[in-house]
């Protein structure tokens, strides 16, 4: 498959038309919130198509990618929305309206499986083995053809990905169980911002 990669500096040009359901994902510098920057956001019509904003890590202003993280109307697919809505509230200020995750929705599905990355759903449901090997690198500099790849292999697929998770949930009527989880994220993340990371929940 043949994928339109643009690379954008700082924010998304004005005007530009995704549709109303794009899937999204962030590059940072480490998983430390409050330490490692946030590089990269990454959004996909779901048309072969990836939108890569390397942000302005001084300043941090994308008003045209705020306002459409922002718009309720408009789904976003997220996989492990959890540590990509932390990082995109401390960094850009944005509580992430209208979120799906596919992680959630594998764990919650997929329960004939351990393995809920990304990598092991693109190969069940698109049957592609995509490559990891540039998870670790570097995203804070110039970026090569094979990184930029990577971060398009991240969002082109989700779209399927979320499709036939849905299937399954529906299918194992556990959808209401999904969207329950849905509604507790954005505490979640509230709680991850806190430094609250163990399961409040356990005894």
């Amino acid at each position: 498959m043949e994928i339109n990669i643009k690379l954008h500096s700082e924010d998304l040009p004005d005007n530009l038309d995704l549709g109303n359901t794009i899937s999204c994902d962030g590059e940072f510098g480490g998983l430390q919130v409050f330490r490692d920057k946030l590089h990269l956001i990454q959004i996909s019509s779901g048309k072969s198509d990836a939108h890569i904003i390397q942000l302005n890590r001084e300043t941090y202003k994308a008003p045209n990618l705020v306002k459409l993280l922002k718009e309720k109307k408009i789904k976003k697919i997220f996989h492990f929305a959890r540590s990509d809505l932390a990082f995109i509230k401390h960094y850009l200020g944005v509580e992430v309206e209208n979120v799906e995750c596919t992680k959630i929705m594998s764990k919650l599905g997929r329960s004939y499986s351990d393995r809920h990355g990304l990598k092991e759903l693109i190969k069940e449901f698109i049957g592609i083995d995509v490559s990891k090997q540039y998870q670790s690198s570097d995203f804070g500099g110039e970026l090569t053809p094979a990184q930029l790849k990577y971060c398009a292999n991240d969002v082109i697929y989700l779209h399927k990905i979320y499709d036939e998770l849905n299937k399954i949930l529906i299918r194992e009527k556990r959808k209401t169980l999904y969207e329950d989880c849905l509604k507790f994220l954005k505490t979640r993340v509230d709680l991850d911002l806190a430094s609250f990371k163990d399961d409040i929940w356990s005894h």
